[in-house]
């Protein structure tokens, strides 16, 4: 996907496109992380505005980047009641850089983190952990106790959250499947601090426990509709990555009756694969009986779904 800008006009018609067909539209213009553009509270107030019978909400996501490069920005995220930041780690410095992709990201995430303290906002540190770096995860969550994360929060009546977890395995992810770390090899410093780890299995015994299940993974959408709109306009739901295989359509190339009959049928071609295929077929076909690398069911199951897919349309 080419990194292109896209008019200022395109929001708008982004919302109009669907204005006929729902009741309730909640725009977003970011992606992953909010408040990228220069003009961020301008941005901030248009998404409001174009939103209809919702408004957008923050996630406890905020731009690390603005944060320590951008003085008014720390009081634009206390003006809209913003408690607590998310900043995300995967590991010390060489690694954090590395995985962020920028020279200096790690240092800039301690910074982030004086700031919001200091404007009694409470850092909330996710880790991502895996069997390059679980180690050096031990290190970031002595790091918090050394900065006295906890204390210092407790001081505005804010609670300080460190957690660690592995990660989905799809998408771009799925590229890091040989360094998912094995679950007995997660240090035994983390085990607190992963969420719902009584649920985490080694993929051996997800195999074991799914190889007669002759249901179909499917993903789909409950209460609401999530869709993510590249800067060429195609149109993907907000399940996995956007590749061509997931996309339901193009604002500007299809049709609007049929793009919304896809959208609420879920008629895309990598659904319709996985109406064909069973849990067990996956498991046969995919798993690895030997394995020891941690999944929940869930993510399990969507990562042998997305191998599938990728190896029927190649």
């Amino acid at each position: 996907m080419n990194n292109k800008n896209m008019k200022e006009s395109d929001d708008g018609f982004i919302v109009n496109f669907f204005k006929p067909y729902f009741n309730s539209i909640t725009y977003y213009s970011w992606l992953r992380e909010p408040d990228f553009t220069d003009d961020y509270i301008n941005r901030w107030k248009r998404d409001n505005q174009i939103s209809i019978n919702s408004k957008p909400q923050r996630f406890e996501l905020a731009s690390f980047f603005r944060l320590v490069r951008d003085k008014k920005y720390v009081r634009f995220l206390k003006s809209l009641n913003v408690n607590s930041v998310q900043l995300t780690f995967f590991g010390l410095k060489k690694l954090t850089d590395k995985y962020v992709g920028r020279n200096g990201a790690f240092e800039e995430l301690l910074q982030a983190t004086e700031i919001l303290i200091n404007n009694k906002i409470a850092p909330r540190w996710q880790a991502f952990i895996n069997q390059e770096n679980a180690q050096e995860i031990v290190g970031i969550l002595k790091l918090s106790e050394t900065l006295n994360l906890r204390e210092r929060c407790r001081a505005f009546n804010r609670d300080f959250i460190f957690f660690v977890h592995s990660g989905s395995c799809d998408g771009e992810n799925r590229k890091l499947y040989d360094i998912r770390i094995n679950k007995e090899d997660i240090p035994k410093e983390l085990i607190t601090y992963y969420p719902d780890l009584k649920n985490m299995y080694a993929e051996s015994e997800l195999c074991n426990m799914l190889k007669n299940d002759y249901s179909h993974f499917v993903y789909h959408n409950d209460n609401d509709i999530v869709l993510n709109i590249s800067n060429e306009f195609d149109v993907y739901f907000n399940f996995t990555h956007m590749l061509d295989n997931w996309k339901i359509g193009n604002l500007k190339l299809n049709n609007p009756d049929e793009m919304v009959k896809n959208i609420l049928t879920e008629n895309i071609p990598a659904l319709n694969i996985a109406r064909e295929i069973t849990i067990a077929e996956l498991v046969e076909r995919y798993g690895n009986f030997r394995s020891h690398k941690i999944f929940d069911s869930y993510d399990y199951k969507a990562y042998l779904l997305n191998k599938h897919i990728d190896n029927v349309c190649s």
